[in-house]
């Protein structure tokens, strides 16, 4: 088993030494607190290390608050510290700042152990809090790029789908039943790795709702339903007629266009010609005729629509190619 050390534990062991450094330099009564923050403050994107810490910021406030009232107001004895908990916590939740509960309770119990609240003992606390929520805000500026892994996510799930275009044009040519199938579950796997990887992208830019890549993934995602939903028929055609072979040198044409390249309406040109194609044949003779081109047409009008899914898609730019957009077909 391979021992690996993420950026995320580095910029989490480094910013909580450089936390305590800092607090204990400047003369700050219990300074590793600052560490503790740090290390809670410290999250997967920056997103949510800057939500992580307003909402540790605003409970430690509400925390210092509430200890002046509780522990001056009636007394400094264990059970008005449940009592406390009792009120704060609920307010905090209120304040939809529930994931700092931990870390105020341990300013409250700071304020325990002084025994008495003054001016001093408050501004030492908030100096704790600003310090270890701040070098966490800092040490989280910095996020890798993951475009370079989005990308092999695409090629990926673009492979994926030219294996399966392809096969499915061999079995309309000859009923090969060889593939095993394995990319579909892997098809399925990687979109929804991808996704996920793409919205922690959109979580590091504070200015962005949406990324390309993440519309990009989703409009694979309703494709592939596609592809799953039309399998069935296509593979329980009962009999081989001419516009199978028609049907699949379409489908193999398409397979060699998913591509970075907009190529959607050159596709969606030739499928109609085959439409029109189609009509114009001699109909079918017998029932097992009209049941394989029933099931034929059903899967060219699915085409359609996972063709049509792409044609509205602004384009994604690539690394081989940052000046033209676009992910086709």
């Amino acid at each position: 088993m391979k021992f690996r050390i993420g950026y995320r534990t580095l910029k989490t062991a480094l910013g909580t030494a450089i936390a305590i450094i800092i607090a204990q330099y400047l003369g700050f009564g219990n300074y590793v607190s600052a560490g503790i923050l740090t290390i809670l403050c410290i999250q997967v994107t920056k997103k949510r290390s800057l939500q992580a810490s307003w909402h540790r910021f605003l409970a430690c406030i509400i925390a210092m608050a509430f200890s002046a009232v509780f522990f001056e107001g009636i007394a400094y004895h264990p059970i008005v510290i449940g009592l406390l908990l009792l009120f704060f916590i609920p307010t905090v939740v209120m304040f939809r700042a529930k994931e700092g509960v931990v870390s105020s309770s341990v300013i409250i119990m700071h304020i325990y152990s002084a025994e008495k609240v003054t001016g001093e003992l408050l501004l030492n606390e908030l100096g704790i809090i600003t310090i270890g929520i701040g070098v966490a805000l800092v040490m989280n500026l910095y996020m890798p790029s993951v475009d370079n892994k989005l990308e092999e996510y695409q090629r990926g799930i673009e492979a994926h789908f030219k294996k399966i275009f392809s096969e499915i044009s061999l079995y309309l040519k000859n009923q090969d039943t060889s593939w095993d199938g394995r990319e579909l579950t892997e098809t399925a796997r990687l979109i929804e790795k991808a996704k996920a990887l793409a919205i922690q992208d959109v979580e590091n830019h504070f200015l962005r709702d949406e990324n390309l890549y993440y519309q990009y993934f989703k409009i694979r995602e309703k494709q592939f339903e596609i592809i799953e939903r039309v399998l069935p028929s296509i593979t329980s055609i009962p009999k081989h007629v001419e516009q199978a072979n028609i049907v699949a040198e379409f489908i193999e044409s398409l397979s060699k266009g998913i591509h970075p390249g907009n190529t959607v309406l050159i596709y969606l040109e030739k499928l109609m010609r085959m439409k029109t194609e189609f009509e114009n044949m001699e109909l079918p003779k017998t029932r097992e005729e009209f049941e394989a081109r029933a099931a034929l047409l059903h899967f060219v009008n699915e085409m359609e629509q996972f063709l049509l899914l792409k044609r509205s898609f602004k384009g994604l730019k690539t690394g081989k190619d940052k000046s033209e957009a676009a992910v086709t077909n």
